[in-house]
């Protein structure tokens, strides 16, 4: 197997997996479960692997306030409040609708990209921002669009983690990772987000008791975790060793895959205005993406 296709493996690999993340959330909230408890397991689950990780490389978490501060916001933006909007969205959301909305990470990103003078302002990526806001539309304002027509009500709260992970994504850009790479941050953040998170459970009486019984409920919340910090470890390899213009493509798998999945597994079915939603969607999401060159003597090996 030549190097180009082990990469482009490697990224329907990581595409299949973190599509999976989604219906495995569905399985978990339908199995009674809540968001603030499935968000600390995740990230319970998903630091302590990370952490292995990290000090079998032998780089450890730095302790000092910068580091801290950069965990701490991603811990936020990037773990907690996209995680509970999510697992909140999946009680009264299609799972494959939630993944077609997450592919509104990019679009989303672009204009924080610009008032944050992380971009310069470009009309195809406006496009596809317009395209971006077309497709929820068409999610939104037809008649037959949902299985159940007071399912709109909801759909602002399928967009909140797009939105959250819009903002990650641009927060790392602007202000950087306090000298942190890619498995440390998370492994702080997953840290912090277990400490903001664990507390909350109890308190709303959320709190998944580890000691089972085990169902498949309890075991979508473990697989979910075990793939995140696989996959996410995986996607770091793959910008290190393809650059992130490559590895950024992962986009289109995890929601197609996603609503795959949801169909397979969860037996789900969409309208037409869905399927419209969605080809509209990926259409955006291509023109949005980043378009400097990527590394042609790893695409062409």
């Amino acid at each position: 197997m030549n190097s180009r296709t082990g990469l482009f493996g490697a990224l329907i690999i990581m595409g299949a997996g973190w599509g999976l993340t989604q219906p495995l959330g569905k399985l978990a909230v339908d199995g009674g479960y809540r968001q603030f408890g499935l968000v600390f397991w995740q990230v319970t689950i998903s630091g302590v692997i990370l952490g292995i990780i990290c000090l079998l490389r032998g780089k450890p978490l730095p302790l000092r306030a910068p580091q801290f501060l950069a965990c701490l916001v991603i811990a936020l933006i990037g773990t907690v409040l996209p995680g509970a909007a999510s697992y909140s969205a999946l009680v009264y959301l299609p799972s494959g609708l939630v993944s077609i909305l997450l592919s509104l990470v990019p679009m989303l990103a672009f204009p924080v990209a610009v008032l944050l003078g992380n971009e310069t302002f470009v009309w195809s990526r406006l496009a596809g921002l317009a395209l971006g806001l077309c497709g929820v539309l068409l999610i939104v304002l037809p008649e037959a669009s949902l299985p159940d027509r007071s399912m709109v009500i909801y759909i602002p709260l399928a967009l909140i983690a797009p939105l959250f992970y819009a903002m990650e994504g641009n927060y790392v850009a602007r202000w950087g990772t306090a000298g942190l790479d890619p498995l440390q941050l998370l492994f702080g953040a997953s840290v912090i987000a277990a400490m903001i998170s664990g507390p909350i459970a109890v308190w709303r009486g959320q709190f998944i008791n580890p000691l089972g019984p085990y169902g498949v409920a309890e075991w979508a919340v473990v697989l979910s975790a075990f793939i995140h910090a696989g996959v996410y470890s995986a996607y770091v390899w793959l910008v290190g060793r393809a650059g992130p213009v490559f590895a950024v493509q992962v986009s289109y798998l995890v929601t197609a895959f996603g609503v795959v999945w949801a169909i397979w597994l969860l037996g789900e079915r969409y309208s037409l205005w869905v399927w419209a939603a969605f080809a509209i969607l990926l259409v955006g999401l291509a023109l949005v993406q980043p378009r400097q060159p990527a590394k042609a003597e790893l695409l062409e090996s």
